[in-house]
C-alpha cells in the first residue's frame, strides 16, 4: 500500500487497466512523451508503448470522435481533456454518438469509453481553464458523470468508469490533485459506481456535497462539532446516475440539508437533488434546504478566485441557517 496524491492514484489506476487489460487504450494531447499537463500519464507510454497510450493533435472534437468509434468497435478507449473549459467540443460526439449508441443500436453497439478531465478553480489558471461543467453532462441521457473527492475514490472510481460497458464523464477536481495523499492499494479493486459515500456520520445536519469541495465541508462540520453540532457529510461521488436513496436517508436522520457545490448555482446538481428532497423527502425536512454554491458568472481570474469558491464561512452560515430555522 503507497502513499499516493489523487493524480498518482489516477495514474496508478490508468497503468493498472493498461496492464489488465488488453483493449483499454489511451489518447490525448501530450499524454504520451510529456505525461500530461498535469502529469497524470507520466511513464505509462514508455511502459505501454505508442499503440496504447497515443498522442493526438490539438483537436477535442478528433479526440472526442475518435474514441467513440474505438469504444463501438471493441476498445476501451480513455480519452484525456487537458481542461475542462476545452471540453465543450467533444459534446457533439458525446452527445449525439457515445450516449445513444447502444439505444441507437438496439443494443448491438455498446461505447465503453472514458472521458477524463481535470475541472474547477484554485489553481490560479487563465480563463477557460477552472469551470466546473458536472451539470451540462449529467443532464445527457446515457451518461455516468463522476468526481472523486480523493486519492482513494480517484483510483476505485477510475476503475469502475473504465469497466463500464456505457460511456463515463470522469471528472477530476485541479485542486486535489497534490493537496494531499492517502494510503491507496494498488489492488483493482473498483469502488461502486451510481453510489453516495457517507464520509461522516451525524446527528443534526447533512451537508452534501463532491469533488474538491468536500474539503471546505469537512473544515466547516470540525468547527460546526467544536459548538455541539453533528454534522453527517454524504459524498456524492456518482452524479449521474444520482444516489438519492442514501441522501434521503441521511436527512431522515438529521432533518436538515446543505447542499454544497463550486459549479454555477442555477440548474445545479444541487438543484436536482434539493427537488428531490422536497418530492420524496418534505416530511423528514425540520427546516427550509439551502445550497452553498458558485456564482452565476464566468469563474474569475485568480485575484477573485476565492470569493468566487464556496467558503467555510458561507457553509457555516447556511448549517447556522437552518438550525436557527427550526429551532
Amino acid at each position: 500500500m503507497a502513499d499516493l496524491n489523487f493524480v498518482e492514484a489516477v495514474n496508478t489506476a490508468l497503468a493498472y487497466e493498461l496492464e489488465h487489460d488488453d483493449s483499454v487504450v489511451l489518447l490525448g494531447e501530450d499524454i504520451g512523451t510529456n505525461g500530461g499537463v498535469f502529469r497524470a500519464t507520466v511513464g505509462l507510454q514508455a511502459r505501454f508503448g505508442e499503440a496504447r497510450v497515443v498522442d493526438t493533435p490539438l483537436a477535442e472534437t478528433a479526440i472526442a470522435g475518435t474514441a467513440v468509434g474505438m469504444a463501438a468497435m471493441g476498445l476501451r478507449p480513455i480519452a484525456e481533456i487537458q481542461f475542462a473549459g476545452f471540453v465543450y467540443p467533444t459534446i457533439d460526439h458525446v452527445l449525439n454518438h457515445a450516449s445513444r449508441l447502444r439505444h441507437r443500436t438496439r443494443g448491438r453497439l455498446a461505447c465503453p469509453l472514458v472521458i477524463r478531465t481535470p475541472c474547477g478553480a484554485g489553481i490560479h489558471a487563465p480563463e477557460h481553464h477552472s469551470e466546473s461543467p458536472e451539470a451540462l453532462f449529467a443532464h445527457i441521457p446515457g451518461l455516468r458523470v463522476v468526481m472523486p473527492s480523493s486519492p482513494e475514490r480517484a483510483y476505485g472510481l477510475l476503475l469502475a468508469a473504465i469497466r463500464d460497458p456505457d460511456p463515463v464523464i470522469f471528472l477530476e477536481p485541479t485542486r486535489l490533485y497534490r493537496l494531499f495523499k492517502q494510503s491507496v492499494e494498488d489492488n483493482g479493486v473498483a469502488l461502486p459506481l451510481d453510489t453516495c459515500f457517507v464520509a461522516r456520520e451525524g446527528d443534526d445536519v447533512t451537508l452534501v456535497s463532491w469533488g474538491a469541495m468536500l474539503q471546505e465541508v469537512q473544515e466547516a462540520a470540525d468547527e460546526l462539532a467544536a459548538d455541539g453540532v453533528s454534522a453527517e457529510i454524504v459524498d456524492v461521488a456518482t452524479l449521474k446516475p444520482l444516489d438519492m436513496e442514501t441522501i434521503l436517508a441521511s436527512v431522515a436522520k438529521t432533518g436538515r440539508c446543505v447542499i454544497v457545490h463550486e459549479a454555477p448555482r442555477t440548474c445545479g446538481v444541487g438543484a436536482e437533488i434539493a427537488a428531490t428532497l422536497a418530492e420524496r423527502g418534505l416530511y423528514s425536512l425540520l427546516a427550509p434546504i439551502e445550497r452553498v454554491t458558485g456564482y452565476d458568472v464566468v469563474v474569475p481570474l485568480p485575484r477573485l478566485e476565492r470569493q468566487y469558491m464556496p467558503s467555510v464561512e458561507r457553509i457555516l452560515n447556511a448549517v447556522r441557517k437552518t438550525l436557527e430555522a427550526s429551532s
